[in-house]
């Protein structure tokens, strides 16, 4: 079995690879939900025991999901749960709530959805710009506290609110994206966490299934880096990086996951599979670690200026804390 990692000073001992399930629940595109399950099944018996979801993917049927996943298999997984969206009946984002009452209120509903009576990691997925982040701890941390969560974390944060959170409990984790052409995290916020003790837990590894050449559909349609002339750009300078795996015997989603490992060996990536073959694929780049100067050759085909677009669109960026 691969070497496990420690989430943070205060957290539990994770498999070097987490399972998101976000696409498993239409974000990408429709997905088989026989396929979506197997592919659980099949995580948890290659070692995986990081489960992430948001009680928002698919407005709560990512939950039941999981739910169904995990029947007799749920002493085998630690679930790490993002809270805080809003949406509407037509699926779109309506806001985000951060209030104490409000986080109680979510983990009601998810501990329902899940058929548990515990989270393991539980996290607002925003920082609330209307909510200090100390009141939106300060709720977890009595869910802690009455057993209904085992751990906290933050996603999407920057450094001064890591640090405030912190001062409330102490913190597990921060998800945060982060990849061969998303590498802002490196300059202050992999610093604070490394100070503070804590770890991440990395989406965004495949860039959204741009470094691997996945066909834009679903939500990928409103991302910069695939529209238009910088998708055009974008395209062309991925084949790049696509060769130098097929040069090293390697696909390019083991190649993004193997060079997040190498940059990042105490950090989690979380890989989206929604299928037990594209599972199978990122899961061998724990057989093809890279050498330093395989890295350095990856990084010099992806400069930062490289990629043309941001990693949301305008209005979300202009929200992520985790970008000030």
């Amino acid at each position: 079995m691969a070497r496990e990692t420690q989430l943070g000073k205060t957290g539990p001992n994770v498999f070097p690879i987490s399972l998101g399930c976000m696409g498993m629940s239409g974000a990408y595109g429709p997905s088989d939900e026989a396929e979506s399950i197997a592919t659980i099944h099949e995580a948890i018996d290659r070692g995986v025991n990081l489960i992430d979801t948001g009680d928002f993917y698919g407005a709560g049927q990512n939950e039941l999901l999981i739910r169904r996943a995990l029947e007799g298999r749920r002493d085998k997984v630690l679930l790490s749960v993002k809270f805080g969206a809003m949406r509407g009946p037509d699926g779109a984002f309506v806001g985000f709530d951060g209030r104490p009452a409000a986080v109680k209120n979510f983990l009601g509903y998810t501990l329902q959805r899940l058929g548990t009576n515990y989270v393991d990691v539980y996290r607002p997925a925003r920082l609330d710009p209307n909510v200090p982040i100390e009141d939106t701890v300060g709720a977890i941390a009595e869910l802690v506290k009455a057993g209904y969560v085992r751990h906290i974390g933050l996603s999407e944060v920057g450094a001064e609110t890591i640090r405030r959170a912190a001062k409330v409990h102490p913190l597990v984790d921060l998800q945060i994206e982060y990849a061969v052409i998303t590498r802002q995290p490196e300059k202050t916020i992999f610093p604070t966490l490394a100070e503070l003790g804590m770890s991440a837990t990395l989406y965004g590894v495949l860039s959204r299934g741009l470094l691997t050449g996945s066909k834009t559909g679903g939500a990928r349609a409103g991302f910069p880096r695939f529209a238009g002339e910088a998708g055009q750009r974008n395209a062309a300078v991925v084949e790049k990086f696509q060769k130098f795996a097929t040069d090293r015997g390697m696909t390019p989603a083991q190649l993004s996951v193997a060079w997040v490992l190498a940059k990042q060996p105490t950090l989690v990536p979380v890989v989206g599979a929604r299928t037990r073959k594209q599972l199978t694929d990122v899961l061998g780049a724990l057989d093809k670690p890279l050498s330093s100067a395989d890295v350095a050759a990856v990084e010099a085909l992806l400069p930062p200026d490289a990629i043309a677009g941001n990693r949301y669109p305008d209005q979300q960026m202009k929200m992520l804390d985790s970008e000030r």
